[in-house]
């Protein structure tokens, strides 16, 4: 198996809202995504390069409610108490080539295997039934992509690159045992930090010099 970052997740209670506080801090407009007909969610992009990107998520206030617990946590209480404060990083996704081995291997972390698309874009990823973050957050969603084509691809050099990702977890030994089973190479931007608080951050390089996208308490 290998495992690599594949993106970072932004969610906001609005898709306007979520763009406007990231280009403020960047200087970079973000590019319209489009929508997830199962979880009635949409998003917006922007390229981090090397494969990467940064997904600004919302609640699709014209798609019908899902039959299922949407992801990222977007339905649960304390979610939507935590945006109201304003966007925030709140995940991670790790894309690999073999998912069925990473649920075989962490069935709990990686949860529900399901089938998605959003226009050309096909991919399997992983999903706990409740739609609750693995870890608080900390643990990435994992993704395959199939078909061949992937977002980052397809979206314009934004000038911003990802220097680190810190998630703190009290399981950080753990999680961070996992992901190396998983093939998640030393080399990833990626620090995970023993804390009883848990929480994400990261650190951007962009047109406006180093921006950090602050931690906010992700406790549900």
């Amino acid at each position: 198996m290998s495992l690599a970052l594949d993106h970072l997740v932004v969610a906001a209670r609005t898709l306007e809202e979520g763009a406007q506080w990231l280009e403020a801090r960047t200087g970079v407009p973000t590019v319209a995504g489009g929508k997830h007909a199962l979880m009635g969610t949409h998003n917006r992009l922007m390229g981090l390069g090397s494969g990467a990107f940064l997904e600004i998520i919302a609640i699709d206030p014209a798609a019908p409610p899902p039959a299922r617990p949407r992801w990222f946590s977007l339905d649960s209480p304390a979610m939507r108490r935590r945006l109201d404060a304003g966007p925030a990083i709140i995940h991670w996704v790790a894309r690999t080539d073999d998912i069925d081995a990473a649920r075989e291997a962490a069935p709990g972390l990686v949860g529900d295997i399901l089938a998605l698309t959003r226009g050309d874009y096909r991919w399997r990823i992983g999903v706990p039934a409740d739609g609750s973050l693995p870890a608080h957050g900390a643990f990435p969603t994992v993704i395959q992509w199939e078909g061949g084509r992937h977002p980052a691809s397809a979206l314009p050099d934004s000038g911003c690159r990802l220097e680190r990702l810190t998630a703190r977890t009290p399981a950080a030994a753990e999680c961070l045992s996992t992901l190396r089973r998983l093939g998640l190479p030393e080399s990833a931007p990626v620090l995970l930090v023993a804390s009883e608080a848990t929480g994400l951050s990261a650190v951007l390089h962009s047109p406006r010099g180093v921006v950090l996208l602050p931690e906010s308490d992700a406790r549900e």
